[in-house]
């Protein structure tokens, strides 16, 4: 996987006019990302800059209009899924826009992230009827760890965030909680604590992702949490796995929903191919990664001059498409192989020997038949390895794009967190907004 990153996930700076055309009949997911936070962690590789309100707003303004560019090309949009940054940094405005793309195209589920310190009514009541899958990012329950992370001070102790999770029980189809596994520091204890929190918290949906450190972010995690090790890992998963499993089963290789289903953490299992709005989103459509540019201004200029804001671009061959299939469906629990051989023209033995085998000797697949492909428990945590390498690349990919961007927007991030005057944008506001502070409800 580390090979294979650097040998793809790379891009050429190539901007677009206009996404290409739709493939006809086929159904996409809209993902919308929101880049702001009122306060920037500094070993994330999303896009995000510090919030401030008339940049958002102007942001928001210009979200919107990319999405009718989409629906205008004729996308047919079916699920929605807004990331960041902090999506609902400015209720109103993810209202709004919400509600756009329900006009614009037939949306059947909206999925949305948020941060512990907005499960507030202010923030949770206005999206019950708008979103069905809400997910927050906890990371752990342990309060020295989330010191560690500096999210303490940020969104509140390990209490106050269950108290909040649990205060909005059943309000939404579906509530993930986001947590990490596997910090230098977490002992077997810590971790079956978190689990046990979780339990506790009566969400429907956990999704327990493995510590990734791309290499921008290694230092900044090692001054931190510490140095990160994968030694380990695969014990620590078997651990969380098995304490989960009196209340959880998997719905994919790295979430677990209460019995009875959920709505998937991971969009990209269910749609291989998605179009990304929003400054640093990623599209990947019929074989090619276009991304955003991860600049604002640059982001503002191609909105209004009516231009798609995909600026770098990548293509794959037939077999990195059957590659990222096999990653995908299996990261999902099973592959199709008789949609595998109709789509590729080929069977996934002869498309794909060489991980085939790989897999199998390892004990991969508890069903290998000639329709489908399912895992063990081992097979399970072969693709949190891959997965995790994945993300660690498609993160590298990141930090790239943002250590080109230009030197005042370069400032706004690296450096006091104020954005220049001579970048034309109005200074990042000094306080947090009033959430941030606010009681439990």
């Amino acid at each position: 996987m580390r090979r294979e990153n650097s040998r793809l996930l790379t891009l050429e700076r190539q901007p677009e006019s206009r996404l290409p055309a739709p493939v006809a009949g086929r159904e996409y997911l809209l993902y919308v990302h929101i880049p702001f936070c009122t306060r920037l962690c500094p070993y994330c590789s999303f896009n995000r800059f510090p919030f401030q309100e008339s940049r958002t707003v102007e942001y928001f303004k210009r979200l919107r209009e990319e999405m009718r560019f989409v629906a205008d090309q004729g996308y047919q949009c079916t699920s929605m899924y807004v990331g960041g940054g902090t999506p609902t940094v400015m209720i109103d405005e993810l209202c709004d826009t919400i509600d756009l793309a329900k006009s614009l195209f037939e949306i059947r589920e909206v999925s949305s992230e948020t941060n512990p310190d907005h499960l507030i009514p202010r923030i949770v009541d206005p999206l019950v009827d708008r979103v069905d899958r809400f997910s927050v990012g906890v990371q752990s329950f342990d309060d020295s760890l989330l010191r560690q992370m500096e999210r303490y001070d940020k969104y509140g102790s390990a209490a106050e965030i269950l108290e909040r999770i649990q205060s909005i029980e059943g309000r939404f189809h579906s509530m993930n909680v986001d947590m990490i596994f596997n910090f230098p520091s977490q002992t077997e204890e810590m971790l079956l604590r978190d689990v046990e929190m979780l339990k506790a918290s009566r969400t429907n949906q956990t999704t327990f992702y493995p510590l990734m450190a791309s290499p921008a972010v290694e230092e900044s995690l090692k001054r931190t949490v510490g140095k990160v090790s994968y030694e380990r890992e695969a014990r620590y998963y078997r651990i969380l796995s098995e304490a989960l499993s009196d209340s959880f089963e998997p719905a994919s290789s790295w979430t677990f929903s209460r019995t009875g289903g959920g709505m998937i953490d991971e969009y990209i299992v269910d749609y291989e191919d998605y179009v990304g709005i929003g400054s640093g989103a990623f599209s990947f459509l019929d074989g090619s990664l276009y991304v955003n540019t991860f600049s604002l201004a640059e982001y503002n200029e191609r909105i209004d001059a009516g231009l798609t804001p995909a600026t770098g671009r990548r293509s794959f061959g037939l077999r990195d498409r059957m590659r990222y299939r096999f990653l995908m469906r299996l990261f999902g629990l099973s592959l199709d192989k008789i949609a595998f051989k109709r789509d590729f023209g080929v069977s996934i033995d002869r498309g794909l020997p060489m991980e085939m085998t790989f897999m199998r000797l390892n004990g991969a697949f508890a069903t290998d038949t000639p329709e489908q492909l399912t895992l063990t428990p081992k097979g399970r945590y072969l693709l949190v390895a891959m997965m995790r390498q994945f993300f660690i690349g498609v993160n590298n990919l990141r930090d790239e794009a943002r250590f080109a961007l230009n030197s005042s927007e370069r400032e706004l991030l690296f450096g006091d967190g104020e954005c220049p005057k001579e970048a034309g944008v109005a200074h990042a506001a000094s306080t947090t907004e009033d959430a941030e502070h606010m009681p439990l409800p």
